[in-house]
């Protein structure tokens, strides 16, 4: 099962991504949670120590691993490099895990325009198509918010594109545009998850913009989430009603897969 969660900044994808990467892993699925978002905090959300969180450099960094692998100079710009890098062993040398759950951290390319092909470039698209295509596990991708990624074709060969939304137009409309371009590049699953729900009029407005089968479920608002992050622990282990919830969400997407 290959999933990547999306959804407007700040909605929660990467709490949801942490604790269904949690539940996986709890139920004894070798899950890897692939980190592809600029802003890298997967590691965080899963309970990594802040010890280990210190030892993980994204690999768009990595510029030794960059240059060897594909072939190029460090530092340059319009040599020639390497189009399809070696990438088969880089999740096994460099994930780091605890709780369960494997991570790699990817980074992101500093470039001045979205159409740069450059070996970091090359390499992270490479080794993404890699862990879709190639890699056993149960990958979980943290994908950056918005939908940019989807533009670039990274994540077309995905079982499901998850977008978590809440309950608020904006978010709702960026489900939308993620589920006209998922479908654009062959993704004909999209689901949604409805984070931060107060009531049961939260609830019915989710439903009236998304279809009941598209809805894999609610994760309601709660307190305990905000003094996990604060505590730096995973929300996983902040409370079992959410546990509960992400476990029927769960539920329902093994099913639909």
């Amino acid at each position: 099962m290959k999933i990547a969660i999306t959804g407007k900044g700040g909605v929660g994808k990467t709490t949801f991504a942490a604790m269904i990467s949690r539940l996986l892993a709890e139920e004894g699925y070798s899950v890897l949670g692939v980190d592809a978002d600029p802003d890298a905090n997967l590691a965080l959300a899963l309970g990594f120590p802040k010890q280990l969180i210190d030892e993980i450099v994204p690999i768009s960094e990595m510029k030794n691993l960059v240059a060897e692998r594909t072939a190029s100079t460090p530092g340059t710009f319009g040599t020639m490099f390497k189009m399809n890098p070696k990438v088969s062993d880089i999740p096994e040398q460099y994930c780091k895990e605890y709780n369960g759950v494997k991570v790699l951290t990817m980074g992101t390319v500093d470039t001045g325009g979205s159409g740069c092909v450059c070996p970091e470039h090359v390499l992270l698209k490479t080794l993404t198509s890699h862990l879709i295509l190639g890699n056993k596990d149960v990958v979980v991708m943290d994908m950056e918010a918005g939908i940019e990624h989807l533009g670039r074709g990274t994540a077309k060969f995905v079982d499901a594109f998850i977008v978590v939304v809440e309950p608020g137009e904006r978010s709702l409309q960026t489900y939308r545009k993620v589920k006209t371009l998922a479908e654009d590049i062959g993704v004909k699953k999209i689901f949604v998850v409805a984070n931060k729900i107060r009531n049961e009029q939260d609830e019915k407005f989710i439903l009236e913009n998304v279809h009941e089968d598209e809805c894999l479920g609610f994760i309601h608002y709660n307190p305990n989430i905000v003094d996990s992050d604060r505590s730096d622990l995973s929300p996983f282990d902040s409370n079992e009603q959410i546990k509960k919830e992400v476990q029927k969400i769960s539920d329902k997407l093994k099913g639909a897969l």
